[in-house]
């Protein structure tokens, strides 16, 4: 007798799902929480979701169509299948597919995952006898008599060990598919010794070869399990090694936050390479430096003298890594024999201390504003100033553990507007500025620079931060400005001056630092100051690299 078909998924076409003859009295298998769609291993099955169940507790990857390593009850209830209270489900098999995306839905926002290698889907299931004789759920078995594992509870991991950290693995034609597999053994060892948790380390895959590929994110996977059943299914692409095309593209696309970097925490790129990179790696580094990524580079079978006439550039290694000491590179003869390895690579992921490309000129700044405030100036020029603050200060990553802004208004009085420590979210520091009202008065920069030095960087004095004063003006000073900003130089304050329409040029390149021309800026037009705001936060960069060496 032929099966009757039902429709149960519709995107675009439906799509529909055999109803085995013989189904309507089976009794629903009792699942906990946390049984994911991996864990039922039939075409389709009648299952029975617990009540009370918490939403913050689902892992539910995708809309309609989930991957299989999500929870069954999370993603009916993300459809609207069952509430909270728990229910019947049916659970359909479905192949694996790409680009499993994110949606919000009865209380759960599902994660977007790039590829997995099975699917389900669910619909509302039948209510069995289990259900009705209104026997406790808990105590239910499986049909083959064998009750479900209960997933354990997601583990904090180790705490000692706190990085987000992306494995970049070579995919290319290099390593060919064999080592490939061996390369992704060791990496497993790897993501299980660092202690993989939701308070430990977060991982996850980057695949190097012709293009990038993201193969899943540091918000998929918060436990060792997941992480390894996530590095098996991954699948051999080969091409050219492009593995500088492939470290820019994660240092600017997987290190967000909303694919799952916290803040504070180091951010790391372990980068694989089977013999030499196809293509140039050295402005790749650069790039991962100035976003804040430690570049390790694990390098396996060096090229032989024979072969280094077809690498483009021998030093490959100390180009690309965070910093060329030794600390960070990492190599290994060949893929065999790789267990003793495995922990001496741990512990420098672990080794926070050493973590130098961490602290970047975005992060690791304290930068106060001091902003003439003088009759000259004017209401609306001044507005025009307070712009060309906000739109210095926003570049940088403010935060209680980041970037410090503070700003300072004055004529021939001072007023401290807020200082370093008032405000640590860049929203509340931006909305302060907007609302800084203009003084008017006289101009006594000298004062200014003395009173910001003792009441603004006092405080901060034993700051990690690397401390710069930005100074706005549009005249000349009553009083001598040399000697109050040669004193901020000698206590460590980088000064930037930039003047409008009839500040004294020797003025400026009194109270600049040094070198002159690259610390003093002047434009004769208040909406002059814009095309300078590049130059400031290009120069605090370029001052914060070089005290870093």
């Amino acid at each position: 007798m032929s099966a009757a078909w039902i429709p149960v998924l519709c995107l675009g076409v439906c799509l529909l799902l055999p109803k085995p003859a013989g189904s309507e009295g089976a009794v629903p298998i009792a699942i906990t929480c946390f049984t994911r769609g991996l864990d039922i291993r039939k075409e389709k099955a009648d299952v029975l979701c617990p009540g009370s169940c918490s939403l913050e507790e689902f892992s539910v990857f995708g809309n309609i169509v989930y991957a299989s390593l999500s929870s069954i009850c999370g993603a009916a209830i993300h459809r609207g299948v069952i509430s909270n209270s728990g229910g019947p489900v049916r659970v359909y098999s479905l192949p694996g597919r790409e680009n499993y995306s994110s949606v919000v839905a009865n209380g759960i926002q599902s994660q977007t995952l790039p590829r997995w290698s099975a699917s389900f889907t669910v619909t509302k299931g039948k209510s069995g006898s289990q259900e009705a004789t209104g026997r406790a759920v808990s105590t239910a078995h499986p049909p083959s008599g064998k009750r479900l594992k209960k997933t354990p509870e997601k583990k904090a991991g180790n705490k000692d060990c706190r990085a987000d950290i992306a494995f970049l693995i070579d995919g290319s034609f290099n390593i060919g598919q064999r080592r490939f597999n061996l390369q992704k053994n060791f990496v497993g060892k790897v993501a299980l010794m660092l202690g993989i948790g939701t308070e430990g380390p977060h991982v996850g895959l980057v695949q190097a070869s012709e293009h990038p590929k993201i193969e899943f994110y540091l918000k998929n996977f918060t436990s060792a399990k997941d992480v390894l059943f996530a590095i098996k299914e991954v699948g051999f692409r080969g091409g050219n090694s492009n593995t500088g095309k492939a470290l820019k593209h994660t240092a600017q696309k997987f290190f967000t936050a909303d694919t799952g970097v916290r803040k504070g925490i180091p951010k790391v790129v372990v980068v694989f390479i089977d013999g030499w990179p196809s293509d140039d790696i050295e402005e790749a580094g650069i790039v991962a430096r100035e976003f804040g990524v430690n570049v390790f580079i694990v390098s396996v079978a060096k090229p032989i003298p024979e072969e280094l006439g077809m690498v483009q550039d021998v030093a490959f290694v100390d180009k690309a890594v965070c910093r060329n000491n030794g600390f960070f590179s990492y190599h290994m003869p060949n893929w065999f024999g790789t267990t003793k390895y495995v922990k001496p690579l741990v512990q420098k992921l672990c080794t926070h201390e050493q973590m130098m490309c961490s602290k970047t000129c975005y992060n690791s700044v304290n930068i106060a504003f001091l902003i003439d405030g003088s009759s000259s100036v004017g209401d609306s020029n001044f507005r025009l100033m307070l712009e060309f603050v906000s739109n210095i200060a926003k570049t940088f990553e403010i935060s209680d553990i980041g970037a410090k802004i503070a700003a300072v208004q004055f004529t021939y009085d001072q007023r401290t507007e807020f200082s370093f420590t008032d405000y640590s979210t860049k929203e509340n520091v931006l909305a302060v500025i907007r609302n800084i009202r203009y003084m008017s008065g006289g101009t006594a920069t000298g004062d200014a620079i003395s009173f910001t030095v003792r009441n603004v960087f006092g405080p901060v004095r034993d700051s990690p931060n690397k401390n710069f004063l930005v100074i706005v003006t549009d005249g000349q000073s009553y009083d001598d400005v040399q000697g109050p900003a040669a004193a901020a130089h000698e206590s460590g304050i980088t000064i930037f001056s930039v003047g409008v329409a009839w500040a004294p040029l020797d003025d400026l390149k009194d109270m600049a630092s040094k070198p002159k021309e690259s610390h003093a800026f002047f434009t004769r037009e208040f909406t002059g100051l814009e095309p300078i705001v590049s130059d400031v936060i290009r120069g605090i960069c370029r001052d914060f690299l070089e005290s870093q060496q």
